[in-house]
């Protein structure tokens, strides 16, 4: 069971347990019950688990997701990095991690990807569905496709096919970045007919995600490990 902290003017939620580490950015849903579960699920795998707080307290436990849409539709991408990046100053040089990686989850698996381009320290980038469309909302300050390239830790990128906020035409284009890249090997995950946001338990009703989910999340699992040992 983790423990809120607070590291400078945020507060995350900590699941610790070594010196193998995963900052772990959350989807629309913010630090919510499902989140915390992964975290915990991460810190019984032998990985220190830390949570960005995208919404500042606010999560689907006490909010609703039109109140968080909104929240997210005033989001500083450069504000959200620099927390991030805190984040990761954290588990490197107060909790001593030796190696850490970022996973994220629609809104947060467009930034481990950002992340990942800015910070070479990552030992790895998992990004479930990440939202990241061709034609930036007024709130994107950074074109994820065009950043990736500069990523150099090996990346896990999953991409459900009737994703209905990125087309397969825009995910393909990630591929593409991706594996332009000189270095960092990258390895993709696709399931036909699995929906934005699958790995959202409120949405395993619909068994094509539900089963992309037990496919997806042992393999991301021993990927993280893999990667952080």
């Amino acid at each position: 069971m983790g423990v809120t902290v607070t590291v400078g003017d945020q507060d995350a939620y900590l699941a610790r347990v070594g010196r193998a580490g995963m900052l772990l950015l959350p989807m629309i849903t913010g630090i919510g019950e499902q989140i915390r579960d992964w975290a915990d699920e991460l810190a019984a795998a032998g990985i220190t688990a830390l949570v960005w707080d995208p919404f500042k307290g606010k999560s689907l436990d006490n909010s609703t997701r039109e109140e968080l849409s909104e929240l997210l539709a005033d989001m500083d991408d450069d504000q959200a990095l620099a927390e991030q990046q805190a984040l990761l100053d954290y588990l490197f040089d107060d909790l001593g991690c030796n190696k850490v990686g970022a996973i994220g989850w629609c809104l947060g698996g467009r930034f481990s990807l950002l992340l990942g381009a800015r910070d070479q320290r990552l030992a790895n980038v998992v990004a479930f569905h990440p939202t990241i469309p061709s034609n930036l909302p007024p709130h994107h300050t950074y074109d994820t496709t065009t950043d990736a390239p500069g990523i150099t830790a090996p990346v896990l990128v999953s991409y459900p096919s009737a994703d209905t906020l990125v087309s397969n035409a825009e995910f393909e284009a990630l591929q593409t970045a991706l594996q332009s890249r000189p270095t960092g090997a990258t390895f993709t995950h696709y399931f036909p007919g699995a929906l934005h946001g699958y790995t959202d338990k409120s949405r395993h009703d619909n068994p094509v995600n539900a089963a992309a989910f037990r496919l997806a999340w042992p393999q991301a699992l021993a990927f993280m490990k893999a990667t952080t040992s």
